[in-house]
């Protein structure tokens, strides 16, 4: 019997470093993305997070998208809907890193292309990501009284998906501003600090369902 609980004890603190790990990739890529520009190549803040991909950051930009999604793709939850959930999120940042933003200035009618499919899959993705901090994060074990930890972590997730889904509001809503508009705040980078406010809010949506922070004391996680 010990043995057993043994084995759940360390199957869960492993589903909890998974989910930790996760978060910390969402939180750290875009500053990695930035300041390792600046530093090794000497390019400043890009318009968006994407953009990174036509500088020497590329790589690294490919690389966090890969492990990100194959860590979703491993990823369990309680039920089926998250598995299908970890799933697609995997399915979207693999397509993420394999169609490239079109790069600023003229492209031709292939490369525009790609740059949809991959404006696609960065929404679809972010929308996953809300989904999973508004509606599987925030589950609760009907057969047991959530802990007021629980209830705190909750809202967190709550918080973070909500953030998510602004920040995709808004940058939709900024490409479809009138030209003039949208080139006079282009200097501001917008699409790039709500992407990143955006990734920031998925990784400590998952640095907190890791129980990094806020865990329940003295229990095993529910």
């Amino acid at each position: 019997m010990d043995s057993k609980r043994g084995n759940e004890r360390s199957l869960i603190f492993s589903y909890l470093q998974l989910r930790t790990v996760i978060g910390l990739l969402g939180i750290a890529l875009p500053f990695v993305l930035a300041f390792g520009a600046l530093l090794l190549f000497g390019a400043g803040i890009q318009t968006s997070i994407s953009s990174y991909y036509h500088t020497g950051m590329r790589d690294v930009l490919v690389g966090t998208l890969f492990a990100v999604g194959f860590f979703l793709l491993s990823y369990r939850g309680y039920d089926r809907r998250d598995n299908i959930a970890g799933n697609l999120a995997c399915l979207f940042a693999v397509g993420v890193a394999l169609f490239p933003t079109a790069p600023d200035g003229a492209v031709t009618n292939a490369a525009r292309v790609i740059g949809q499919v991959h404006t696609a899959s960065a929404a679809l993705l972010f929308l996953t990501l809300a989904y999973f901090s508004l509606f599987l994060f925030t589950q609760t074990d009907p057969n047991k009284t959530p802990s007021k930890r629980k209830l705190q972590r909750n809202r967190v997730y709550k918080a973070c998906g909500y953030v998510i889904g602004v920040c995709i509001l808004l940058i939709a809503t900024y490409y479809f501003l009138p030209d003039e508009v949208a080139s006079r705040l282009g200097g501001y980078r917008p699409v790039y600090w709500l992407e990143t406010l955006a990734l920031l809010a998925f990784g400590f949506s998952w640095f907190t369902k890791g129980e990094a922070i806020l865990k329940d004391e003295g229990e095993l996680p529910g």
